[in-house]
């Protein structure tokens, strides 16, 4: 009975091991990364996941997956609040047509908000950062799209996030919620000096063709989504791109800013606004 289990110990040993499973290759890998704190109340949650679910399944979001040389892109949905307060929500789910964007909606509709604390910009990205680099997938382009109301207000210094990940090659863009009637205590916090768009420029986004698209209204949130995701998924280089795929009306009070300055949707090709802050590519 020993001498049989040496012989099928030792078969097993011989036995040619399965190989690792190779990386799936996609287009873009993407993070999205979600201010859920106490400064969005319930309603507002809702609207940012309806515009979510809306701007995935569109056509313009799926034919922009669909143009790319693979078709397919990776996403990943986080929430944060304060520095303790970050969530991987959905993990990883490539999406390349309407079933699998269908799919992704429905999870991310059904999922429950995580938290109501301070916020922490900073510590979403750095969750964010390291997704990216434990995916397992081979993109040949990586993102982290930042959606929030306020300033960074707990954690460590955002900036200091920001520039790590554009140093692992990383780029950021913004979707910059401005709120338009605030209590008292939030004011300074969701209207900073300089604007909020403008402090996502300087501070939280980065890297090759960043941009922040402002928006002014949370029923907005759905069409800023859409076009938000259009520019990331079909980034080729530079504002000119940017301005070209934005859509010519702006009555929504849409507006997107990119890493060369501000741009109003429906710019013409080449226009361009201030030079980039620090931690951007000249």
């Amino acid at each position: 009975m020993a001498r049989l289990c040496w012989i099928v110990l030792a078969l097993c040993l011989l036995a040619p091991t399965s190989p690792a499973r190779a990386a799936d290759d996609v287009d873009l890998a993407l993070v999205l990364v979600t201010d859920v704190s106490r400064s969005i109340d319930d309603s507002e949650f809702a609207l940012e996941k309806d515009g979510y679910a809306a701007a995935f399944t569109s056509d313009k979001v799926l034919s922009a997956i669909k143009s790319g040389p693979l078709g397919s892109i990776a996403v990943a949905y986080v929430e944060f609040a304060s520095g303790f307060e970050v969530k991987t929500v959905l993990d990883w789910t490539v999406i390349r047509d309407p079933a699998s964007a269908k799919a992704f909606v429905d999870r991310l509709s059904a999922a429950p908000r995580s938290y109501w604390g301070r916020t922490a910009i900073s510590a979403g990205i750095d969750h964010a950062v390291g997704m990216l680099a434990e995916s397992g997938y081979n993109a040949s382009r990586r993102a982290i799209d930042v959606c929030g109301d306020g300033t960074n207000n707990a954690g460590r210094e955002v900036n200091a996030a920001r520039d790590d990940a554009v140093a692992a090659g990383i780029t950021i863009n913004g979707l910059a919620i401005i709120n338009e009637h605030p209590v008292s205590w939030t004011f300074a916090h969701v209207q900073p000096p300089g604007g909020l768009q403008n402090y996502y420029r300087e501070n939280v986004t980065g890297g090759p063709g960043s941009f922040v698209l402002e928006i002014r209204d949370f029923h907005t949130f759905a069409d800023a989504m859409t076009r938000k995701l259009v520019a990331e998924i079909a980034w080729r280089a530079g504002p000119e791109r940017f301005a070209r795929a934005a859509e010519s009306e702006d009555a929504s009070g849409l507006r997107a800013e990119t890493r060369q300055g501000a741009l109003p949707l429906g710019s013409p090709p080449g226009a361009s606004g201030p030079r980039a802050g620090p931690g951007r590519d000249p």
